[in-house]
């Protein structure tokens, strides 16, 4: 792949010297990468710092695309000591590369996303079976014929749609397949699980002297305050079915298998179904997940006149979130009775809605573009420094870094 004919655009460096400093320490030659580089070195100290790291890596790599699967190759044979700095040193590599052909434009919206995505997913696979295969070894996890122990990991929210941002939480539900163990057994394969999740967990999360791969999020499992990092599927269905809420319904829209025994994830959503798909819907219940998306934005203040400096590009008005919520409402009222309208992606959502007359074909080809601008736009505040945000500096000199990102010399304009 020539990474360098593919660049459709380009970062301007905020700060020349880091930008040139960068640069100088890969070697690399080619005008238009060493422009590219230049770029997102000088607008983004934590892009530097991992330029700085990669430096011998990175020449070479930019002439592979298939970087999650490359950089993660082999990792099934790591021990569990081994795989957390391994999965630190591909999650560097991935976001950089990741980082790269996002501002250079040579990966659209939706390739990025998917990168990391499958990162995210690559890594709780694997961190679930080696933390399993280690309570087995050590004699604790009862005898299963279930792959991987019958644990499994749902990726929830945007991993579940494959649509993680670039400095994204992760959001999980781990559950374990009980029919899978002798009665007698229950307990002791209940309390080795638990204890495999909480291990995994803290692999893929814990922000060691190498970083961190993802910070990880358990708590949208069933009743999570008095529940175990890892649920019993029949306590979930049971539960769902006696108390599940409309922001659970709504949450197991974008619900998928992304690590562990991906065939008793997908029986557990395949009963869930009727839970989440209802064909006659209450539109009371829309009205309350409406109610409650407002509750949170006034909470945080994010009502009033939109203005850039400050402006948060998830939670504001017009933003990722009220797209999402508008896309997934009318999944919610039509899913029940066709199939066809149950997908995860946010655009693909809206793509089906507007093919069955749900949307009309221009508003949804205007959020489609509304979603794919604000989510590039939310990379880019979260490359500078790799933290979790979604809103837009306040300080002008903050909001000139965000510009020079998009390639905009004029930021007023």
């Amino acid at each position: 792949m020539d990474f360098a004919a593919r660049i459709t655009r380009q970062p301007i460096p905020a700060d020349i010297a880091r930008g040139q400093s960068a640069l100088e320490a890969t070697g690399i030659q080619d005008p238009r990468l060493a422009d590219l580089i230049r770029g997102a070195a000088g607008c983004s100290p934590y892009l530097a710092g991992l330029i700085g790291r990669e430096a011998d890596w990175l020449a070479e790599a930019l002439a592979h695309e298939d970087v999650v699967a490359r950089e993660t190759a082999g990792y099934e044979s790591l021990s569990a000591e081994a795989l957390g700095p391994a999965l630190r040193r591909a999650k560097r590599r991935v976001a950089l590369w990741a980082a790269l052909a996002d501002l250079g434009g040579v990966w659209r919206l939706e390739q990025v996303t998917g990168a990391l995505t499958d990162l995210a997913d690559r890594a709780t696979d694997l961190a679930l079976r080696v933390h399993v295969a280690a309570e087995r070894a050590r004699g604790k996890l009862p005898p299963t014929e279930a792959d991987a122990g019958g644990i499994v990991a749902l990726a929830m929210g945007k991993m579940g749609a494959g649509e993680l941002n670039y400095s994204s939480d992760i959001d999980l539900i781990v559950l374990y397949d009980d029919s899978a163990y002798d009665r007698d057994d229950q307990y002791e394969a209940r309390a080795s699980l638990i204890r495999a999740t909480r291990k995994a967990a803290a692999t893929i999360s814990d922000n060691t002297d190498q970083g961190y791969v993802f910070r990880t999020d358990l708590r949208l499992r069933p009743d999570a305050s008095v529940t175990p990092v890892c649920v019993p599927i029949s306590s979930a269905l049971a539960y769902y079915e006696a108390e599940g809420r409309t922001w659970e319904r709504s949450a197991y829209i974008k619900a998928r298998p992304c690590g562990g025994d991906l065939s008793a994830g997908t029986r557990f959503l395949r009963e869930l179904d009727p839970f989440v798909w209802r064909r006659h819907l209450d539109f009371a219940t829309i009205q309350d997940a409406h109610d409650m998306r407002l509750r949170i934005r006034d909470h945080k203040g994010l009502h009033g006149r939109i203005e850039v400096p400050g402006h948060n590009m998830k939670l504001g008005q017009g933003g990722i979130r009220e797209i999402e919520f508008f896309t997934q409402t009318r999944q919610l009222i039509a899913g029940g009775r066709d199939p066809d309208l149950r997908v995860r992606g946010t655009v693909e959502g809206l793509a089906r809605l507007a093919e069955k007359g749900w949307v009309p074909p221009e508003v949804a080809a205007e959020l489609a573009e509304h979603y794919r601008e604000h989510r590039e736009i939310e990379h880019r505040i979260q490359m500078v420094r790799d933290a979790q945000t979604h809103s837009l500096p306040v300080a002008p000199e903050g909001v000139d870094v965000i510009a020079r990102m998009i390639g905009a010399p004029d930021t007023a304009a």
